[in-house]
């Protein structure tokens, strides 16, 4: 999730360019305010999470084009996933954020709850076009504060030769599929693999097991949700 960062008066300025790349940062096309954006401020920062190598480039790269078709430089910072939020709240703290954001959506209301973030809409910024879900996203309070580059989802997939030659059928519940997982479990490879890791990524795999038994990420004390976490915990003490 990118996002615009301020209010100083110093930042209502570099925002502008900010706010230019927001409009291209998918296909670097132009938009209302790139022109005046231009003239304002010839560099801005930007901070995201792509510590990983080839990540990093291609978001750079990126960038750098984007940057370019505005005539701005863009100084890219990466921290680890784990690091973000609470880097960034230190800097929302301390008003030293950089100009733009990359933001998972679930981070970004609590980001604009301390009030460091514009709404793009004092910008030029239109929302219109875009789904529903990625305007909730980017919302708070009514305000639209980051639109996405990019949106992915998640999906479970499966080896037809593998599942064939252990005579398992494509499970189709969730008991079949820890049956399905301990067939297909060898020395040196699991049959189901998710990222069970304590981090944003973790909790994003774990939210379609959550909602499609009827769970809800914001009420964790209910049945649903413990039957959800039971299954995972079920697979990984299986070791399958």
């Amino acid at each position: 999730m990118i996002n615009a960062a301020g209010p100083s008066a110093r930042r209502i300025s570099t925002l502008l360019a900010a706010v230019a790349l927001v409009l291209t940062a998918s296909g670097c096309a132009g938009g209302p305010g790139t022109e005046r954006a231009a003239d304002k401020v010839t560099s801005i920062t930007a901070l995201d999470y792509y510590t990983d190598a080839s990540e990093h480039a291609q978001w750079s790269e990126r960038l750098d084009a984007c940057g370019k078709a505005v005539g701005v430089t863009v100084e890219q910072h990466s921290v680890p996933g784990a690091s973000l939020v609470p880097k960034v709240l230190q800097q929302a703290s301390s008003r030293t954020l950089p100009d733009l954001l990359m933001l998972d959506n679930p981070d970004l209301q609590q980001i604009a709850q301390t009030g460091a973030l514009t709404p793009l809409n004092r910008y030029g910024i239109h929302s219109g076009g875009f789904a529903q879900g990625i305007l909730s996203a980017g919302t708070y309070r009514g305000k639209v504060y980051g639109l996405a580059p990019t949106v992915s989802t998640i999906a479970l997939f499966y080896n037809k030769d593998m599942l064939s030659k252990a005579g398992v059928a494509v499970p189709r519940t969730w008991d079949e599929l820890k049956a399905a997982a301990a067939r297909l479990t060898r020395p040196g490879r699991y049959g189901m693999a998710v990222d069970a890791n304590a981090t944003f990524e973790g909790t994003w795999q774990f939210l379609p097991f959550l909602w499609s038994n009827g769970g809800d990420e914001r009420h964790l004390d209910t049945p649903q949700a413990a039957q959800a976490l039971q299954l995972w915990v079920d697979l990984v003490r299986s070791r399958s």
